[in-house]
């Protein structure tokens, strides 16, 4: 029993492989449905806790421009991914001028932090950009994918803990190697990812492409001595602007004219 229980991550491993939007391999240890069901979780709890701490905007003209945005992009979602339909499309806007952040989760689920507007002075595509690139993460299924390596780091740790007859060191390597073998690569390889289909959205939706060098320019300008929470969450190559430099003609083909897509209804959390 002892010599077979290494193998069950493995296994699992091999049994439990998805395809991305763009066609690359994805670890599913956690259905997407799943995610949907705990992500709406997370996100009832954390929106219940900035309410009662009266963090939520209540500002009419910023509520109506993060509406009309990413209502736009998500037309064009539901329009390319067409099982979004039916997800809880939703935004809190969060009153903190400090955090330069965005992120959504599984199922639609949005939160923008005031910081974004304040510190950085975005153009409508500039934030279009950003949304459009939180938004490729639900869409790619990265949540349920980050779910699933935490998962197989945990059967990895505890398989190996015991078989060894010292649990405690052995389960603290298989730990550091988990988290580099599973975490560290594919979350770079998802933010690329997010990138591409991210301005592929805004493309999309009627927002300039060119928006995505400006809007990372803006964020390596910000001084500090940490940096954005956005640049802390998003690990990225050193030459993420060239990569989507190398984007811009292959998606400004998508919608030469610019024509802006038709607003989808999103609920702004208040």
């Amino acid at each position: 029993m002892r010599n077979f229980l290494p193998l069950i991550p493995i296994l699992c491993l091999l049994c439990a492989c998805a395809t991305s939007p763009t066609g690359r391999s994805q670890l599913m240890l956690i259905s997407p449905e799943s995610a949907i069901v705990e992500s709406k979780k997370a996100y009832l709890d954390t929106v219940g806790k900035l309410d009662q701490e009266n963090k939520l905007v209540d500002d009419p003209k910023m509520a109506d421009r993060v509406a009309t945005i990413t209502g736009r992009l998500v037309t064009v979602a539901v329009q390319q991914f067409p099982r979004s339909a039916d997800w809880e499309w939703s935004v809190a806007i969060i009153d903190d001028p400090e955090t330069v952040n965005a992120w959504c989760m599984a199922g639609g689920r949005m939160a923008v932090y005031t910081g974004l507007f304040e510190k950085l002075h975005l153009s409508d595509a500039e934030f279009a950009q950003i949304m459009g690139h939180e938004i490729a993460h639900a869409l790619a299924n990265h949540t349920a994918e980050r779910m699933s390596r935490a998962m197989a780091t945990s059967l990895g740790v505890a398989a190996v803990g015991v078989a060894s007859d010292k649990p405690a060191a052995t389960m603290a390597g298989a730990a550091l190697a988990a988290k580099i073998a599973l975490e560290l690569p594919n979350s770079r390889t998802a933010e690329s990812e997010a990138d591409q289909i991210g301005m592929e959205l805004a493309v999309r939706a009627g927002y300039d492409p060119d928006a995505a060098l400006s809007l990372w320019q803006k964020m390596g300008s910000l001084g500090g001595s940490k940096p954005p929470e956005f640049l802390s969450t998003h690990p990225a190559p050193g030459n993420r602007e060239n990569a989507l430099a190398a984007m811009l003609p292959a998606a400004r083909k998508l919608n030469p004219g610019g024509k802006p897509a038709p607003v989808h209804p999103v609920q702004i959390v208040r």
